[in-house]
């Protein structure tokens, strides 16, 4: 009998290694396949260490450049922070590692396909919720929902004596007490040590990014060009360096952001299925882009487009960090997003110092910015008698408000 095919997302670390021999033991025929989202690994090593596991196959994939161009930007654009602090870097390459999953599911005949996310985390239910929406059809296996794989596998000290018995080359030690995500748009640190909400981490858990008080005693001067609010250059000048390429330009923001000491989150934030979780996040490029993004808006976005933008981008964010991408309510959003994007045009002018990001300056063709009408020294062709009937009008239901309010407690008979 034919074996049946599975296409198991794979890292190369200790679960998904254990996951990946626990299912070819189980007579699966698994194809282990990589996703490169800009994570520090040896790629080679990888494959290599999947195929001596028994991978029938390993498909590793370069997907760094499309990560950038139709998630982090597109987030950028929405201005997308889940619960004001966190700009979802794990969360932003969910949707891409599983839309190609299921690409390579199909290309290979396989039906099923796997991940290696924990029943209390959230990436189960953003893997998961995109295979559906994008091929109902497909047969999802969660180990960690597998009451046979729970019952062998009881926590770490089992998987490890299990990859020891297997031959399995592991690399898990103490020297890491806790977990990590990482991609090109942040790195992620949580559990383990990092459970404890008041444990302050040491600094050799940073790798994107120094601290601020380590980070150089000189400004880094950039400017930040937007075109329909997608970030389209970046210049600066002391380094003769102007960037247009949109992988290019982002890992140059990552880089100054990192060596700024720019990007930095602890925080606890409430995960989609119910449980409080702590992370530390560093974040460098994208907090430079999403501050730079903002003050474009500023001179460019009309106030009541922004107003209806900035209900909007809450349950963007929402949606990301839940799992919903390949949602009807997404593409609604995404829609209204670009939409409100199509003359956020411009160059913002910037310094990084030390942990800080100071804007200097910005213009737009498309600005809505009156030297004039603004100014305080000249009139402009505004007549400011006219505010007079503007303030009479607005206060008229004020009056009305507080007319019943005064009458109301003059009559009332109990009041001292």
């Amino acid at each position: 009998m034919k074996k049946q095919k599975i296409v198991l997302a794979y890292s190369g670390g200790l679960d998904t290694s254990v996951i990946l021999k626990w299912l070819i033991e189980k007579d699966y025929e698994v194809i282990a396949y990589v996703a490169d989202v800009g994570q520090d690994d040896d790629f080679k090593e990888v494959e290599k260490k999947a195929l001596k596991i028994g991978a029938s196959k390993v498909i590793i994939l370069d997907l760094k450049k499309e990560l950038v161009t139709d998630y982090i930007f597109p987030a950028i654009k929405a201005n997308a922070i889940y619960e004001n602090r966190y700009l979802l870097g794990t969360a932003i390459a969910r949707p891409l590692i599983s839309k190609k999953q299921i690409e390579i599911a199909k290309q290979e005949g396989a039906n099923i396909v796997s991940h290696g996310s924990t029943g209390k985390g959230n990436d189960q239910v953003r893997f998961e919720l995109a295979y559906y929406a994008l091929n109902p059809d497909i047969e999802v296996y969660s180990p960690w929902k597998d009451q046979e794989f729970l019952d062998q596998f009881k926590g770490r000290t089992d998987m490890l004596n299990y990859a020891e018995a297997k031959n399995i080359p592991v690399k898990a030690s103490l020297k890491k007490p806790y977990s990590e995500d990482d991609n090109l748009m942040h790195i992620s640190h949580e559990a383990g040590i990092l459970e404890d909400p008041a444990y302050t981490p040491e600094k050799e858990i940073y790798t994107k990014m120094v601290l601020p008080m380590d980070a150089p005693d000189k400004e880094t001067r950039i400017q930040i060009h937007f075109k329909d609010g997608i970030p389209v250059k970046v210049v600066n000048k002391e380094e003769k360096v102007e960037l247009t390429e949109a992988l290019e330009l982002f890992v140059y923001l990552n880089k100054l952001g990192g060596e700024n000491g720019i990007g930095l989150l602890d925080m606890v934030e409430n995960r989609f299925i119910g449980i409080k979780s702590r992370g530390v996040y560093e974040t460098p490029g994208a907090t430079i882009l999403l501050l730079a993004h903002q003050d474009i808006e500023g001179i460019a976005m009309d106030r009541e487009v922004m107003k209806l933008r900035n209900m909007l981008s809450p349950k963007f964010s929402e949606l990301v960090y839940n799992g919903f991408w390949f949602s009807p309510e997404m593409d609604f959003l995404m829609a209204a997003m670009n939409k409100s994007q199509e003359v956020i045009d411009g160059i913002v002018y910037m310094s990084l110092y030390k942990g800080n990001i100071m804007i200097e300056g910005r213009e737009s063709p498309s600005s809505l910015y009156n030297q004039e009408l603004s100014s305080m020294d000249i009139e402009g062709g505004f007549d400011q008698k006219d505010s007079l009937g503007f303030i009479k009008i607005n206060s008229i239901r004020l009056m009305a408000h507080n007319a019943i309010i005064n009458k109301k407690n003059k009559n009332n008979i109990y009041s001292v």
